[in-house]
């Protein structure tokens, strides 16, 4: 039987963060998108709450274990706070997660304690390519081996920190078969373009990158000869996006609903109209119903079981979902919903982005 019951850790961890997200995110949140930049200090007090570190084991530097729900529960509470901070401060994770989950023990050893420390460092992911019939399981990146090394080409995009990051792990197509390749920062062979200039997370720095006969010893290969299970790995990616949509839907929807009440036409609260109460309650009713599937889907990965199903079901559900909330939350506040005075049109952009984000988080 699921029990909705948190352990100790989780309940002082979900605090931890809902208090920064509350007094720190949700007080940048506006000029950080105005500007297009995060402030050092922001991320600096994200990183101290040691997100990344609790999913890492002692023995690498770290003070836990990889879980997913947990991952879910801190992710929602980001993503209420600010989601262009969310995605740069778990950009790590892109790199870790996948690392815990396959990467052999040199591997582990070498990459894993580089993120134990107090100091933010920026790796990322490169998954999505700019093709209008992208499929993650047929990716036109290819890895070719030749001897003792890999040479990859493609091209790459909506690649989060790619100009700043330290390593990037590609995925690429490996003999039929979607593989992950850790490059280093400066390797021949890698091109970072421009910033991407997008219609949402404006605060946070995306790119594009190209790799041309870009080579990198075997052992570069995450999991060596043995690779990964790629589905696993996007079954992660899915709950993590999920939960970080239920957490923009949240906040739309609350902010949407005192509005609400306290907003007056012809004399009383525009929320005891029925047209709007009814809409305030759908919204309430896909957000849980988001985060129930979220956090089944999450429970199996954590048990070992095959949760593709599920996962599949997440990102389908919620990026649905947090279309539909968003833009509720600018319909119930009218006219006023399209002014940057509120932020619901700030959520709605945001949210609007959740269908092409695959692969850009982890948890």
């Amino acid at each position: 039987m699921i029990s909705f019951s948190l352990t100790e850790e989780q309940k002082m961890l979900v605090t931890a963060v809902r208090r920064y997200a509350e007094r720190e995110l949700r007080k940048a949140m506006r000029d950080a998108d105005e500007s297009g930049q995060l402030p050092d200090n922001l991320m600096s007090a994200g990183w101290e709450l040691g997100l990344t570190p609790s999913s890492i084991p002692e023995a690498y530097g770290g003070f836990g274990e990889h879980s997913a729900l947990t991952g879910a529960l801190y992710a929602e509470e980001l993503a209420w706070g600010d989601l262009s901070a969310a995605l740069n401060l778990l950009a790590p994770n892109l790199l870790v997660i996948p690392l815990l989950e396959y990467g052999t023990d040199t591997q582990k050893e070498t990459l894993l304690p580089q993120f134990c420390d107090m100091e933010f460092v920026p790796a990322t992911a490169a998954l999505l390519e700019p093709h209008i019939t992208f499929d993650p399981h047929n990716l036109r990146t290819t890895a070719e081996k030749q001897g003792d090394s890999y040479r990859l080409n493609g091209k790459k995009v909506y690649v989060p920190l790619a100009a700043d990051a330290t390593h990037i792990l590609v995925y690429a197509d490996d003999g039929g078969n979607t593989q992950a390749f850790i490059i280093p920062k400066d390797t021949p062979g890698l091109t970072i373009g421009e910033r991407e200039k997008n219609m949402g997370i404006k605060a946070l720095p995306t790119y594009s990158i190209t790799l041309e006969d870009c080579t990198i010893p075997a052992e570069n290969k995450l999991g060596g000869d043995a690779g990964i299970d790629f589905t696993r790995l996007l079954n992660f990616s899915h709950v993590a996006l999920g939960a970080m949509a239920v957490g923009i839907a949240k906040a739309s929807y609350e902010y949407a609903k005192e509005y609400a009440k306290e907003r007056e036409a012809f004399g009383e609260p525009i929320a005891s109209r029925q047209a709007i109460a009814f809409m305030l309650a759908d919204m309430a009713i896909d957000i849980d119903a988001a985060r129930l599937m979220v956090w089944e889907a999450a429970w199996k990965l954590d048990r070992g079981e095959d949760a593709t199903t599920e996962a599949a079901l997440v990102k389908k559900f919620t990026d649905e979902m947090v279309m539909t909330v968003t833009d509720g939350g600018v319909q119930v506040l009218g006219g006023h919903g399209y002014i940057r005075e509120h932020p619901v049109e700030l959520w709605f952009r945001n949210g609007r982005g959740f269908a092409t984000f695959t692969g850009m988080a982890m948890v």
